[in-house]
């Protein structure tokens, strides 16, 4: 965050929702615009190749993220566990860093004879898409803190369904049981229960997939560039006409005052 100072100076504010809008303005109070952050729906497209080494008939489960505590890796692997009793022909991926944190889920995971549990670990961005595709169903379980879901919607570009957290910064960009299911957060049983509905209706799951990519397509680069590029112009409008107004004179008043 900018020191008061700096702040001062700012002639334009931008949140990129109302969760980050809210929580900026308890410490910076002003008027922001609300634009949000944008994706690249050709980068991440439904077109391109899954992982081959993941493309094996089964049910792949994908989380993709920093694997640290506010990311809710822990509640996955836990509903992981519970699906995988009943559901043997499915796979849990993990994309992303967290070296410390990995070390302690791949001992849980073998310490509990878990299978098919994989850490990539960090991924370039031009693996991601393929990691999307290779995904039946992408599922983020953050506890809380994310100001916006730009996961969520590189899944949804690809056309892929979701299953995450119902937390503000989710919420503002998809909605429950139209482009994915929405949970409580820390809550194991229900993550589990709604990836056992993705495993098991592979319409609804499918409906999913396809309501994700326009929706996805709203927050377009070309879109949000656009929406930024006009609030910065109207910014440098207003700043030119405030240059240019004329000094308002000071007004005589009299001199008379009174104690109170």
């Amino acid at each position: 965050m900018p020191s008061e100072a700096g702040f001062s100076k700012l002639d334009g504010r931008i949140a990129v929702s109302q969760p980050a809008l809210d929580y900026v303005k308890t410490y910076f109070p002003a008027d922001y615009e609300v634009i949000p952050n944008g994706v690249d729906t050709n980068h991440f497209n439904h077109n391109v190749q899954p992982m081959e080494q993941f493309n094996d008939g089964k049910f792949n489960i994908l989380f993709l993220g920093r694997l640290e505590k506010r990311k809710g890796f822990d509640y996955l692997l836990k509903a992981y566990m519970e699906v995988k009793r009943n559901y043997p022909k499915c796979r849990l991926i993990a994309v992303g860093p967290g070296t410390r944190l990995r070390r302690k889920y791949q001992r849980r995971v073998k310490s509990n004879g878990l299978e098919d549990v994989i850490f990539t670990g960090y991924a370039t961005y031009n693996e991601l898409p393929r990691y999307y595709k290779t995904a039946d169903v992408a599922c983020f379980p953050a506890t809380g803190r994310e100001s916006f879901g730009i996961v969520l919607l590189e899944a949804m570009a690809v056309g892929k369904p979701i299953v995450a957290s119902e937390i503000t910064g989710f919420a503002n960009v998809m909605s429950h049981n139209v482009e994915g299911i929405m949970v409580p957060p820390r809550d194991e049983d229900k993550l589990a229960e709604a990836l056992v509905k993705m495993i098991t209706d592979k319409e609804m799951r499918e409906q999913m997939g396809h309501r994700g990519r326009p929706t996805a397509l709203q927050y377009d680069w070309n879109s949000i560039a656009r929406r930024v590029m006009d609030y910065y112009e109207k910014t440098l409008e207003r700043i030119g006409a405030a240059k240019s107004a004329p000094e308002a004179k000071p007004t005589q008043t009299s001199a008379t005052s009174e104690k109170i």
